[in-house]
């Protein structure tokens, strides 16, 4: 008498299955970080080699019609240093990341500079990577 399954269970493993998942989950997050935008005022930045990292930092742009915002927030340049200084007092190594367009003339960008330094404020110039 032979009692013995019909069915028996093979004890290989199917990889096809967890390879669809892996790339499923590849073009989700490919395409999940394409969506990603920055959390800055849209401007057109001058060209330069270098890189910068900081963990961080408070950024000061400066627009082609002259307008100063910090963190998006649109600033009159007579408050510009009482907003930073707000913004920065609870930091123990302030820095601003200074975003100024191409077009804008320098003596806007050193005053922003030169508030920095007077308040010892690490003062980071962005730039568009070649």
């Amino acid at each position: 008498m032979d009692i013995r399954g019909r069915n028996k269970v093979t004890p290989e493993f199917n990889m096809s299955s967890m390879t669809d998942i892996v790339f499923l989950l590849l073009i989700f997050f490919m395409i999940a970080s394409t969506l990603v935008t920055t959390n800055a005022i849209d401007i057109l930045l001058p060209k330069a080699s270098g890189k910068t990292e900081n963990k961080r930092s408070v950024a000061v742009s400066i627009t082609k019609n002259l307008n100063y915002y910090i963190d998006q927030k649109l600033v009159g340049s007579s408050v510009l240093e009482n907003e930073l200084l707000k913004i920065l007092s609870s930091d123990d190594k302030p820095t601003i990341v200074l975003r100024a367009e191409r077009t804008v003339p320098v003596e806007n960008v050193v005053k922003v500079m030169d508030i920095a330094n007077r308040n010892k404020i690490k003062v980071i110039l962005a730039v568009k990577p070649n």
